[in-house]
């Protein structure tokens, strides 16, 4: 590629934080972020950003009973736009972040820390009832529906299994008000898709090492592509939209950052394109390149998925210590922020999308 037609990638804000952040969330339509994670003191802080004429400012300052691991708007009416948490103490939690101080749901969700969090049927997007889902340290994945109090679906180890902590979760699939999956990386790296559909495990596979983030790249269409992300300094794309009876979905891997690939998240406006955060503390762009043919016969005369490739578009190290959240602005194409366990967040403007 002519370096000169690459993305360019420009700061745009650089903020100190006093707690280390685990997780940062765009305000759906909304020019503010949110920033959540862990005090010195084992509380947690739940603040709200403002964009403004090139500056960023603290807006709303919350604490909590204890660290706030991770959050989504995913489950959210976009005209309330509430925050879903999972802290510490294996609670979740929704706020009002207009009245923060006490939530307007709670429900012990796990026996320790939920490490992963993700929403869906909420911002007018996708099909079917809002949903949340949770991954705990205890090994189990739980599915909320934030009208009542109760999971309505548990996935436990089973007995005298080993619980696997559970590190990430990702809803997809949902292109009807009937369809709808859920997929969970644990640290054997393990990844298990649950169709909600048919309450089966559609299929399940195991990545040789611990998954640190998972992500469709639409949460609201027939399932395309995944990305995976694991503690080997490797992430994997599957073409999800043929899956073998034997083979399962077939996947890429590709080397990045040589370090831990802490999380992987698609570009809103261009499914194509993703980005990936390091533990060496710096973030690479790439686009995505789809085969001439995504099917061909396997030996068998079954169908098969094929995999296309990944073309690196730019990359930055930002920091000596990892990249451990970010998210784009669904609003403004190009514009991210990251949380980094030097705590600091960063905010950047991504270039020249459009000309890919």
């Amino acid at each position: 590629m002519d370096t000169t037609d690459a993305p360019q990638i420009i700061e745009h804000v650089h903020k100190s934080l006093t707690y280390t952040p685990y997780d940062t969330k765009w305000i759906p339509s909304s020019s503010r972020f949110v920033s959540m994670g862990i005090n010195p003191n084992a509380t947690g802080a739940l603040q709200v950003f403002t964009m403004s004429q090139g500056s960023c400012e603290l807006t709303i300052d919350g604490k909590t009973s204890h660290g706030i691991k991770c959050g989504t708007f995913g489950a959210s009416a976009l005209e309330e736009r509430h925050i879903a948490t999972g802290d510490h103490a294996g609670k979740l939690a929704i706020y009002d972040l207009e009245r923060i101080n006490t939530p307007i749901f709670e429900q012990q969700a796990h026996a320790s820390i939920v490490n992963a969090i993700d929403g869906c049927g909420g911002l007018e997007i996708g099909y079917g009832a809002p949903e949340i889902v949770t991954g705990g340290r205890d090994g189990c994945v739980r599915l909320w529906d934030p009208r009542v109090s109760e999971p309505v679906l548990a996935l436990e180890p089973g007995e005298g299994q080993t619980a696997r902590d559970c590190w990430t979760v990702a809803f997809g699939n949902s292109f009807s008000d009937e369809d709808r999956c859920i997929v969970a990386g644990y640290d054997n790296g393990d990844v298990k898709l649950f169709d909600l559909r048919t309450h089966t495990m559609r299929y399940e596979t195991n990545v040789s090492n611990g998954v640190t983030g998972i992500e469709f790249d639409r949460k609201d269409i027939e399932m395309n592509k995944m990305g995976v992300t694991t503690l080997e300094s490797k992430f994997r794309i599957f073409d999800m939209r043929t899956q073998h009876p034997e083979q399962g979905f077939t996947c890429l891997s590709e080397k990045a950052h040589k370090a831990t690939v802490w999380t992987v998240r698609h570009l809103p406006q261009n499914r194509d394109i993703f980005m990936t955060g390091g533990g060496n503390g710096g973030f690479n762009l790439y686009k995505y390149h789809y085969p001439k043919s995504r099917v061909v016969n396997a030996k068998d005369n079954v169908p098969m998925g094929v995999t296309g490739n990944v073309e690196l578009l730019n990359s930055r190290v930002i920091s000596t210590q990892p990249i451990i959240s970010l998210d784009w602005s669904s609003d403004l194409e190009g514009l991210c922020v990251l949380a980094c366990l030097d705590q600091t967040l960063r905010c950047y403007i991504v270039t020249k999308l459009n000309k890919f």
